[in-house]
């Protein structure tokens, strides 16, 4: 029976082929297509229409019936009627369609996640700053944990430590800022003194009473303007207490990642397929020792762009120059685009306060600091890691202070970072898995 069955099954398999190859001819003789060659009895090609013996091309093989599945020959599938319309587009056309289609969905995608983000964006950046913060303090609590301080004690020794320690440089920031005003305010009068004296006798040689009108028409457009003053200090009222909830939820956010922060990852890898659980759980990871790498470096970076950039300033006399080290520490947590501004900033100053020459001086101090920040500093201790290209770095600190503002720019650039990683484990463990499927083929 199973022989009788399995030549019934060939013998079924063998109509339905010849069947196709008859409706092909038929097609081919409708459309008008190219001569079709089909085995003869004496195993040679015969044209249908000239007797001719010649190679039909794969693509124009028309299957069909669906169940006929043997492989045509050749770089292309087995062609329908649709496919044979498509034959007839040029392959540019064809391809840059299928890429322009797939692009427009890319960047509707993007759209959409830049518009949520937007609209929930006073809790997705707390939440992001919180993880930036357990990538610094989580190895201080683990280091409780391993002498063993139980988890939730160890967070919150870590978490109460590091905010005592903030607000203590924060209250040394403002107490010299606060020392310093009188002098950076009789500094910045004389300053305008003497831009008052050039405007008169320099090259504009103005008039007091021009200087005047001038001054008049200031005060007018504040006046006239004054609703817009006072619109943007309400904004700015309801912006303080943004950033008043914004830090609660991190510190609350921050004590659970430094508590839990490995179960938290373990429940979000299950919203995944079962197969791909696995892939996702190693490419966070790696992205959590990126970020981890990130975050130490920076911090590092940063101190030392401060104590260098603040002892220059100490050296040259200036009376800010905690203030000024304490901006410069800051700034550094947003690559190429922070460094600039924290420099321009410290000669602002010296220009104000001690004329041209400590300017340029102060200048030249910044530019040495940037410059083994750059060449020395971040390739030893970002290295590889965390290796993303500055135009990279650069589109990711627009697209950042676009969404939201000075917070996003500082949070961009480890995203991008920690997003580079996911996908280059994920891509490095999709190739081990075709390597693997290969091996035993070879």
């Amino acid at each position: 029976m199973n022989q009788i069955d399995g030549f019934t099954r060939r013998a079924r398999q063998a109509w339905r082929g010849l069947r196709a190859r008859i409706r092909s001819a038929d097609d081919d003789a409708t459309f008008g297509g190219a001569s079709t060659a089909y085995p003869s009895s004496s195993g040679h090609g015969g044209d249908a229409r000239s007797g001719v013996g010649e190679e039909r091309p794969a693509e124009r093989v028309a299957v069909l019936d669906p169940e006929v599945t043997a492989a045509v020959p050749g770089d292309h599938p087995p062609a329908t009627l649709s496919r044979r319309d498509d034959l007839t587009v040029p392959r540019g056309v064809r391809v840059a369609a299928a890429w322009s289609w797939r692009l427009l969905v890319i960047a509707v995608a993007l759209a959409a996640l830049l518009w949520l983000l937007t609209h929930v964006r006073y809790v997705v950046i707390p939440l992001v700053v919180a993880l930036l913060l357990a990538a610094l303090l989580e190895p201080a609590a683990a280091r409780l944990r391993q002498v063993g301080v139980p988890r939730s004690l160890a967070a919150a020794i870590v978490l109460i430590g590091g905010l005592g320690a903030v607000v203590g440089i924060l209250t040394a920031v403002v107490d010299a800022f606060i020392d310093g005003m009188p002098a950076l305010y009789d500094n910045v009068r004389r300053g305008v003194q003497q831009i008052e004296s050039w405007l008169k006798t320099g090259p504009l040689d103005l008039s007091q009473r021009q200087m005047d009108s001038a001054f008049e028409r200031a005060n007018r457009w504040l006046a006239e303007n004054q609703s817009t003053f006072t619109a943007g200090a309400t904004e700015a009222a309801v912006a303080v207490g943004h950033v008043i909830a914004g830090i609660f939820l991190v510190l609350f956010a921050l004590f659970f990642f430094m508590r839990d922060g490995r179960g938290i990852w373990s429940f979000v890898t299950r919203l995944f397929p079962r197969d791909t659980r696995q892939s996702v759980y190693g490419a966070g990871d790696a992205a959590w020792r990126t970020l981890t790498s990130y975050v130490r470096a920076t911090v590092l970076v940063a101190f030392i762009d401060a104590v260098g950039i603040g002892s220059a300033a100490y050296l040259l006399g200036l009376d800010l120059w905690f203030p000024i080290g304490a901006l410069v520490f800051l700034a550094a947590f947003v690559p190429i685009v922070g460094a600039t501004i924290s420099g321009a900033v410290a000669a602002l100053v010296a220009l104000v306060t001690h004329g041209w020459v400590t300017a340029l001086l102060m200048l030249g101090a910044v530019i040495v600091v940037q410059q083994v920040e750059g060449h020395l500093l971040q390739p030893l201790l970002l290295g590889r890691a965390v290796s993303v290209h500055p135009l990279a770095v650069i589109i990711a600190i627009a697209t950042g202070a676009y969404v939201a503002g000075i917070v996003g720019a500082l949070i961009s650039v480890p995203l991008v970072a920690v997003v580079n990683t996911m996908i280059r484990h994920l891509n490095s463990g999709r190739q081990a898995e075709e390597q693997a499927g290969e091996a035993p083929a070879s």
